[in-house]
C-alpha cells in the first residue's frame, strides 16, 4: 500500500491571483523555519516531504492526558501535576476547547495584512490565578536520564508553543508568556513489562516569544508568491538526499551516453565502415 501520494491536488496549493485567505498551519510555519524550498514545494507545488508513520503509542498518551485532565476541567479543580510544580492554575473550560483540539481545525486567526488564515491544534489550555491563559502541550518519549528541551531539534517544539500563544493573544485572549511541556518518559529499567508502560512525567516551564511570527509570516508569504524556488536550508536532511540523488543520477546518465558513443563507435569499425 503507498503511503506517500504526491502531487496534492492544485486547489489545497498557494495561488498568488487567490484572494481567498490561504491556510497556513502551525506545521507549515515551522516547516518554513526549518527550510524555505521545502515549503516553496509543499504549500507552492503540492509536493510535500515523505511523511513518516504514526506514533500510536504517543497519540495513545496524548488521549489519555486529555481524559484525565479534561475531569479536574469538569470539576474546576487543579490536576495533581500542577500541586507538585506549585502552579496555581485549573484546566480552562471553554465552547471551543473541542474545536482547538481537532486536527485540521484548530484555534484560527486570519491574518489580514498577508491575507494568510493561521490555524494550530492545541494539546490543552489551561488558566491561573491571574486569569491568564497557560498553553500546554504533551510529549512523550522514552530515553535514559532526565527529558528536557535543550537539544537544537526541540526548537521547533519551543516555536509550536510560541505560535499557539499568539493565536490565543490573536483571537482577544490574556496569555501567560510561561507555557508548560507535560513531557512523558517511558522507564524501561523495570525488571519485567508485564504488559504495563509506566512513565515519569516532568513539567518543563517555556517562557515563550511571539515578536518572531509577524515578520516570519511577511517572508513565508513572499516566498509564496514567488516564481523561482528558493535555496535550500543547509540544514535540511530532504533537500541534502535530494542533491545526491540528483547528482547520482546525472552521473550515470552521462555514463551511459558516452557508453552508447562508444558502442556506436565499434559498431561503425567493425563494419568496416568508417562514415
Amino acid at each position: 500500500m503507498a503511503f506517500y501520494n504526491p502531487p496534492r491536488l492544485k486547489k489545497y496549493n498557494y495561488d498568488p491571483q487567490s484572494e481567498e485567505p490561504y491556510r497556513l498551519s502551525r506545521s507549515g510555519i515551522d516547516l518554513f523555519a526549518e527550510c524555505p524550498r521545502c515549503f516553496y514545494l509543499d504549500k507552492r507545488l503540492g509536493i510535500g516531504r515523505p511523511p513518516g508513520y504514526p506514533f500510536s503509542l504517543n497519540a495513545a498518551v496524548d488521549f489519555l492526558l486529555k481524559k484525565e485532565f479534561d475531569v479536574h476541567r469538569a470539576k474546576g479543580t487543579s490536576h495533581p501535576l500542577m500541586d507538585n510544580y506549585h502552579i496555581n492554575a485549573v484546566p480552562f473550560a471553554h465552547k471551543d476547547l473541542d474545536e482547538w483540539r481537532e486536527n485540521f481545525k484548530g484555534i484560527k486567526y486570519h491574518h489580514r495584512d498577508t491575507n494568510l488564515l493561521i490555524t494550530g491544534a492545541i494539546d490543552d489550555v489551561w488558566i491561573n490565578d491571574k486569569k491568564e491563559l497557560i498553553i500546554v502541550d504533551y510529549k512523550a518519549t522514552s530515553k535514559d536520564g532526565e527529558v528536557n528541551l535543550d537539544a537544537d531539534w526541540q526548537d521547533g517544539y519551543k516555536r509550536q508553543m510560541e505560535i499557539y500563544q499568539w493565536l490565543f493573544r490573536q483571537n482577544g485572549f490574556t496569555v501567560s508568556k510561561t507555557g508548560y511541556f507535560v513531557y512523558c518518559n517511558g522507564i524501561r529499567d523495570k525488571e519485567a513489562f508485564n504488559g504495563k508502560l509506566e512513565f515519569n512525567i516532568k513539567l518543563i516551564p517555556h517562557e515563550g516569544s511571539d515578536e518572531w511570527i509577524e515578520s516570519t509570516l511577511w517572508k513565508a508569504k513572499d516566498c509564496l508568491n514567488s516564481a523561482n524556488l528558493p535555496q535550500a536550508s543547509q540544514d535540511c536532511d530532504y533537500c541534502k538526499y535530494r542533491k545526491l540523488t540528483q547528482q547520482i543520477e546525472k552521473s550515470q546518465n552521462d555514463v551511459m551516453v558516452a557508453d552508447q558513443v562508444e558502442e556506436k563507435k565499434e559498431e561503425k569499425f567493425s563494419s568496416g565502415k568508417l562514415f
